[in-house]
């Protein structure tokens, strides 16, 4: 598993996007699905995950992934060497 961990709720607008393909980005991390986050007030308005989490959401699918790959490198550069 990655030192960074990506959750997507199923039911969610993310879900229907294939975001495995973030583990081929960034080695480090891991796409987790879930079937209920308990977030459901979020859920509903807007697509969202959590990134290490921290609630990561946008307006739209696109932004939101790119919020997403963000916030994954904030998260990575804790990690890398100065």
């Amino acid at each position: 598993m990655g030192i960074v961990v990506v959750e997507i709720c199923d039911s969610n607008l993310m879900s229907a996007l294939e975001l495995e393909h973030l583990e081929e980005l960034y080695p480090e991390i891991a796409v987790l699905r879930a079937d209920c986050m308990n977030l459901c007030g979020l859920c509903k308005l807007r697509p969202y995950a959590l990134v290490n989490g921290k609630r990561v959401f946008a307006a739209t699918t696109e932004e939101c992934v790119e919020k997403i790959k963000v916030a994954i490198e904030e998260e990575l550069s804790v990690f890398q060497d100065d």
